[in-house]
């Protein structure tokens, strides 16, 4: 059989189960879950961040999604007198000329006071639309001292 000299020697098999080959475990299924479904969410969730970007620059072009269509339903809050003043000669300015629409801001502001201290933001976002409009030397014509020349540094912030 064997020498003498020569000592058997035994392979000692281990008693830990091992997986066959075919056989997939939790993991290899959480990772194949997770290949399929990642990709996926990835794409929906930039698609709708993209498209949540107003791109044009343009506040009024803004783009209405899924929250905004749920809430309009809702009861709208009221808004500020201040905000409304402000979009009101707006309007004006496109439709008129800064002056028109300067000549109504310091009219508003003696009727009511209390839009006293919105006065300059108001006229400053006047001189920023008349520069879109009629460009810097234009615009700054326009200029006259209605809530301490704010209209002024619209235009030349507009402008740099």
């Amino acid at each position: 059989m064997s020498a003498p000299n020569a000592t058997l020697t035994r392979v000692k098999h281990s008693t830990t189960q091992q997986t066959r080959r075919g056989h997939r475990g939790p993991a290899r299924q959480l990772g194949r879950t997770l290949a399929l479904v990642l990709p996926v969410v990835l794409v929906l969730s930039g698609t709708l961040a993209v498209t949540r970007v107003n791109w044009s620059g343009n506040p009024s072009d803004s783009v209405l999604t899924a929250t905004d269509v749920s809430s309009a339903g809702a009861k709208k809050a009221p808004r500020a007198p201040q905000d409304v003043l402000r979009d009101q000669l707006l309007t004006e300015l496109q439709a008129e000329n800064p002056s028109v629409a300067l000549t109504h801001l310091q009219q508003a502001v003696d009727d009511r006071p209390s839009l006293a201290r919105h006065c300059a933001s108001i006229a400053r976002a006047l001189g920023r639309a008349a520069v879109r409009m009629y460009g810097p030397t234009r615009a700054q014509s326009y200029a006259r001292p209605v809530c301490d020349t704010a209209f002024a540094s619209g235009v030349a912030a507009a402008h740099s």
